[in-house]
């Protein structure tokens, strides 16, 4: 039987630019599900149909239920957590150096 066991990151907390980066990530993250979706036939539709291939959630991320924001949020926090806690820096180049 499969058991997921995720890398503990309760003890990693983002700040407030990782904060926003997460809400980016999140949007890019939803834009990638729905191109998929849609090279594969799908279509909107106010409810999901796997034989129709419908589904409510291809709009726009600003037009997605909460909770499905959210979903989208807590994977892209959880890597950016993961990513701090096996070491990595994350950091914004500086733009002064380009």
């Amino acid at each position: 039987m499969y058991r997921p066991e995720p890398i503990d990151t309760k003890d990693i907390h983002l700040t407030d630019e990782l904060s926003d980066l997460r809400e980016l990530l999140a949007k890019n993250t939803h834009d990638i599900w729905s191109k998929r979706r849609i090279e594969e036939g799908w279509i909107y539709g106010e409810r999901r149909d796997d034989v129709k291939k419908t589904n409510p959630c291809l709009v726009e991320y600003e037009n997605l239920p909460e909770s499905e924001k959210e979903y989208d949020r807590s994977t892209s926090e959880e890597t950016l957590k993961l990513i701090l806690k096996l070491g990595y820096e994350i950091r914004r180049k500086n733009s002064s150096r380009e």
